[in-house]
């Protein structure tokens, strides 16, 4: 752990996941059948929080952000207590909760339609680090927090000026991005990587925030790009690690020693994926936990990719996951 600090802590996009599994995804004004529907909590406050405790349970986790004073609020704080190592004491209430329609086709590829809802209230007087003492700080998404990703008068934006003070606190930082189509990652989120520790993002973010084109027309990954994109992400001013993460491969540069890492990701059988809504927060709660307990960048990759894995069986972003020993050997029997 850093400097001696005790647990985590896990900020911004608290959402409530309206998840819909269709049979196909419509053409323009076309109509397909839902075929099963559920609700579960999303957003990297909600998934991040939740998949640490489960799979640590002994690491405190302190949640900061803000739930509408709604049913929707209710459901969010409900299940957070549900789990002993999560502190909700930082969780403001105000409008109404932000919610996402989650729609996933057969494969288990999903798109997104949100409201956002009380998460653009989060500022940079929520995050106050003579009260909150952590070793690491995971906040995002960058691109979903209006107040965040606005102007600051002495930073690039406002979220800069967060992770700033809580580096200046003695916190690694760590931030991720939303994949949103536009032109917003170099303008918004690549200004953030220079108070950042610890970045964890898929391959479409860090297309849009290096301009490194990762996959061909048909959509097959450029594998000679890989190291180029981490070391120019790494070059932006991240501290400790770069990691991408992408249903084929994770790729990292461990900044100190500046070796670049490459991870594949398991051969997972037939019928196993339920559903990757939520498998890239797994990927970096992953990583963030063996950040925490000083391990390699080259084993964190290993852990991270088994744990995103075995997310992908689970129909919730934040699923039904158990301690990291437990998933470990149990994807073990898969290469």
């Amino acid at each position: 752990m850093s400097g001696g600090k005790n647990g985590v802590i896990i900020a911004g996009n608290l959402i409530v996941d309206q998840l819909k599994f269709v049979d196909a995804w419509p053409r323009q004004m076309g109509l397909v059948s839902i075929t099963r529907q559920a609700s579960a909590l999303g957003g990297l406050a909600c998934n991040c929080s939740l998949d640490m405790a489960q799979i640590a349970p002994e690491v405190p986790i302190r949640v900061v952000g803000i739930v509408g004073d709604d049913a929707l609020g209710d459901t969010i704080l409900e299940e957070f207590i549900k789990f002993p190592s999560i502190d909700t004491s930082m969780v403001m209430r105000s409008g109404e909760t932000s919610f996402t329609d989650v729609i996933t086709t057969p494969g288990g590829e999903r798109t997104f339609f949100v409201f956002m809802g009380a998460n653009v209230l989060l500022g940079p007087e929520h995050f106050d680090f003579t009260k909150i003492d952590a070793a690491i700080m995971h906040i995002g998404y960058i691109l979903l927090l209006e107040r965040l990703d606005g102007p600051d008068p002495d930073y690039p934006t406002a979220l800069c000026r967060v992770l700033d003070e809580a580096q200046k606190a003695g916190i690694l930082t760590s931030v991720d991005i939303v994949s949103e189509e536009g032109d917003r990652f170099k303008s918004i989120a690549a200004p953030a990587l220079a108070y950042t520790d610890i970045l964890s993002i898929n391959d479409i973010e860090a297309e849009g925030v290096t301009g490194i084109t990762l996959r061909d027309e048909g959509c097959a990954l450029n594998k000679s790009a890989l190291e180029p994109c981490a070391r120019a992400l790494a070059a932006l001013g991240v501290g400790k690690w770069v990691c991408v993460h992408m249903p084929e491969i994770a790729v990292g540069i461990d900044i100190e020693s500046g070796e670049y890492y490459e991870a594949k990701t398991l051969s997972l059988p037939e019928g196993f994926i339920k559903s990757s809504v939520g498998a890239g927060d797994a990927f970096t709660t992953s990583l963030l936990y063996a950040a925490y307990r000083g391990l390699g960048l080259a084993e964190a990759l290993g852990e991270a990719n088994a744990v995103a894995a075995y997310s992908l069986s689970c129909s919730s972003a934040s699923g039904d996951l158990k301690p990291l020993d437990d998933i470990i050997n149990e994807m073990g029997r898969y290469k």
